[in-house]
């Protein structure tokens, strides 16, 4: 095997270079390889290419919202200006003209000019200053977000007036990065106020009145000082939370990242646009190529709140692509690359780099098949150890780490795994098969669930930003790494992969993909390996370990298609709220109790924002859900639900705007652990488990999708591991105006814990929220399944 692969590096180092020289009798006798001079040539043209358009997109941004044609423009009136024998600089130009060095070939009229063209040059750098500043006081107004729905204020108008005028035109993907507010530090008080609040419900009253001791302590004593320090980060970085919030959440975290961390996203429900799989992968990595090319050119629209003309911050989108997480025995770090023209592909225990560009142009979507199905139909088994090698990212991170420093620091083992964290993605091609079919489609979903999100533990790269999973009926997925971006990131891309496949791209008749075709495309490359036994011993190792966690993961997922948000917002109530309600309701009747609720907001509204914690179990809440299962009078229930839906609303809205708990109680304990002092306060806090943990999933690009002619393309949204042993977590998608997709994880060892129970109870409590609320007062419930089967 050693001499295969030696033969193998050979072979490679011998076809990489551009000339070949032999000496002889004569002399040297050069000889050079025009087509490999000829590939040199083209690859440094296209780095410098997006070298250029990178240059170029900094400077548009650094003048953003001014356009660079602007200066023009200022130059040209401050001219015409002194023209008119008037000094619009009140004799500053004269200034800038005594200070010009001495020059016999400038005549007295063109030092005139120079220093006008000086002059105006500097006052269009500060009227860019000036807008900037103009446009960072705006984006820091917040009270739009807290009117009443369909009531705009005057203030609120004329701000959205002025938001539009100092936003400029075109904006690229970065331009408002410069102009986002930076995340506001909560006075500690009102934080404290907000946590006891939220934990009254959770407690008995001798709890509830120990911790109001232990947090007022905390504020007289320890806590301002801890606020100090915060406070003074706030001044010096740009955002007080998120690099403290990426290393001591994601990477310090020794346990597996598989189901613990790392996240799914599913295809379209009812749809599999061709059932071949090489077919599918072609399309597929030529769109997430199509999205990379537009992210490079900052050609994506820059996202907004919905409906809004609010930029949200964009710096998440920078290490999409050509990223891998590291493992370290103290900490992971997230390593990315400027650039990457392959993917790395896993097939049948072998790794393979495929290269996506040949001349410096992107291959279509027909040459990607051809080569993906190069990869299926070779026949070459797995060299020894190579097979389950990807466990060592499942699996717990130290063993990792100390692993592939052991055993992957030189050779043919660094080169390969060189070649898998440099790819611009991972791309798994999965001999099983998934989907809503079968005959137990409901069964058939929950298996697909569980294959996105853990596979069989060393079929996907757990370690890189994301991984493609293209199955073998044609079906595709995508597994996401945490630590780099939150989900909503990773949904824009999905969603634009998803769209492009099936709405622009296509297949032809026989489900093939379109394009033309190079014969001499190279062959995608064997990586090759040489693991010794002792390697192979802990890739078994952390094998046993994922799989231990992946079999102990109970799935359930399910469309609900009795209603979705176009009868919940009838009823005049938010429909995430209406959701979050439903969860209160199913959980108490499960269980018998409230228990300590997370749901997941954004701060992107700030820059570098990541997320914040609503928690969704209120007082409010939980009055409504103890009248509505006590029996209560209906207007009593009706009036309940509506109180709980507006406090869950006013939450989410202060997580959004900065005024959250759980970001600045957490770094607040990491000022106190770097200081070297405890609090049992924030220990205790610390310390709560998240029994029920959720998130929503929106679609963000409702234009790339037709709900209307094209209802069966629906996206099934995406899911999570459950974050607490004897908790559940769900993410939801609401899809169009009749469904909504719900995913459920928990673990088979917690006996109080069961997905489909749960789901069961999910269902049930949506509907009986919909007959107390709904405006037909005869059989609301029956009437609103009635509407759904109408409506699909």
């Amino acid at each position: 095997m050693n001499a295969i692969s030696e033969i193998s590096e050979m072979a490679e180092a011998h076809q990489a270079v551009a000339f070949q020289f032999t000496i002889t009798p004569e002399g040297i006798d050069l000889q050079l390889s025009h087509e490999a001079l000829r590939q040199v040539y083209i690859s440094g043209l296209r780095s410098w290419k997006k070298k250029f358009i990178r240059m170029k997109n900094s400077f548009i941004t650094g003048v953003y919202p001014a356009s660079p044609s602007s200066w023009l423009f200022v130059v040209i009136a401050i001219l015409a200006t002194m023209y008119t024998r008037s000094d619009p600089s009140m004799g500053l130009i004269a200034k800038i003209q005594e200070h010009l060095p001495v020059s016999q070939s400038l005549s007295v009229q063109c030092q005139t000019v120079v220093s006008a063209v000086l002059f105006s040059t500097l006052l269009w750098l500060s009227l860019i200053f000036t807008m900037r500043l103009c446009l960072k006081q705006l984006l820091s107004y917040h009270r739009w977000m807290f009117e009443q729905h369909g009531k705009m204020s005057n203030t609120t108008k004329v701000w959205v007036a002025l938001v539009r005028i100092f936003s400029g035109r075109q904006p690229l993907l970065y331009s408002y990065q410069g102009s986002l507010p930076n995340l506001p530090v909560p006075a500690i008080k009102d934080t404290l106020k907000r946590y006891l609040e939220s934990v009254r419900p959770l407690m008995s009253a001798s709890e509830f009145e120990r911790m109001t001791k232990l947090a007022t302590q905390f504020e007289s004593t320890l806590g301002n000082r801890l606020q100090w320090y915060l406070k003074l980060k706030a001044l010096w970085a740009t955002n007080y939370v998120s690099d403290w919030w990426e290393e001591y959440i994601y990477l310090r975290g020794r346990s597996p990242i598989m189901v613990n961390s790392n996240y799914y996203g599913m295809d379209f429900l009812y749809v599999t646009p061709t059932p071949i799989q090489a077919a599918r992968a072609g399309n597929t990595l030529h769109a997430f190529l199509l999205y990379r090319r537009k992210l490079n050119r900052e050609e994506l629209k820059p996202s907004r709140v919905p409906g809004t003309v609010i930029p949200l911050c964009a710096a998440q989108c920078e290490r999409m692509f050509n990223t891998t997480r590291i493992p370290g025995e103290e900490t992971d770090t997230v390593q990315h690359w400027q650039d990457s023209d392959y993917v790395a592909v896993y097939h049948r225990g072998r790794y393979f780099r495929l290269w996506l560009y040949k001349g410096g142009k992107m291959l279509s979507p027909r040459e990607i098949e051809l080569q993906i199905q190069k990869i299926l139909d070779d026949p070459s088994p797995p060299s020894p150890g190579e097979e389950k090698l990807g466990a060592l990212t499942a699996g717990d991170r130290v063993p990792w780490a100390r692993t592939r420093k052991q055993f992957f620091s030189s050779g043919v083992n660094k080169r390969s795994l060189d070649c898998i964290e440099k790819a611009a993605f991972f791309v798994t091609l999965d001999d099983d098969e998934h989907g809503m079919m079968g005959d137990d489609p409901a069964a058939s979903l929950d298996r697909y669930a569980k294959s996105l999100l853990h596979g069989k533990c060393y079929d996907r790269w757990f370690d890189k930003s994301f991984s493609v999973v293209v199955y073998k009926n044609g079906k595709n997925g995508l597994n996401a790494e945490h630590s780099w971006a939150d989900a909503p990131v990773v949904a824009h891309l999905w969603e634009y992969v998803l769209a492009t496949d099936s709405f622009q791209l296509g297949y032809n008749e026989e489900g093939h993909c379109k394009g033309d075709v190079d014969p001499n495309l190279p062959q995608p490359q064997r990586l090759t390996w040489d693991i010794p036994p002792e390697c192979r011993e802990q890739v078994s190792q952390s094998l046993a370990v994922a799989q231990a966690l992946a079999d102990d993961v109970d799935f359930h997922v399910f469309s609900f298609r009795d209603f979705g948000k176009g009868r919940i917002k009838k009823c005049r109530i938010s429909p995430d709220a209406f959701i979050q309600l439903a969860l209160q309701l199913a959980y108490y009747r499960e269980r018998g109790m409230f228990c300590l609720t997370y749901e997941a907001s954004m701060t992107r509204l700030f820059r570098e924002g990541r997320t914040e914690t609503v928690r969704s179990c209120t007082n409010e809440s939980c009055a409504f859900v103890k009248a509505l299962e006590g029996g209560e009078d209906t207007e009593l229930c009706r009036r309940l639900l509506r109180l709980a839906a507006e406090k869950h609303q006013y939450l989410y809205r202060m997580a959004m705007t900065g005024s959250g708990i759980d970001r600045h109680l957490f770094c607040l304990y990491v000022v106190s652990k770097y200081l070297g002092v405890e609090s049992p306060f924030l220990k205790e806090v610390l310390s709560e488990p998240w029994r029920l943990s959720t998130s929503q999933t929106p679609v963000q690009q409702v234009e790339l999708f037709d709900l209307v002619n094209h209802p069966e393309y629906i996206s099934c949204g995406g899911g999570f591991g459950p974050v607490a042993d004897d908790g559940y977590g769900v993410s939801y998608i609401i899809v169009g105006e009749n469904m909504i997709n719900f995913h459920i994880s928990c673990k088979y060892s917690c006996t109080q814990t069961d997905s489909h129970k749960f789901g069961a109870q999910i269902r049930q409590a949506l509907l009986d929220l919909l007959a107390l609320i709904s405006p037909d007062q005869r059989d609301p419930a029956r009437g609103s399944k009635t509407q759904a089967k109408k409506d699909l």
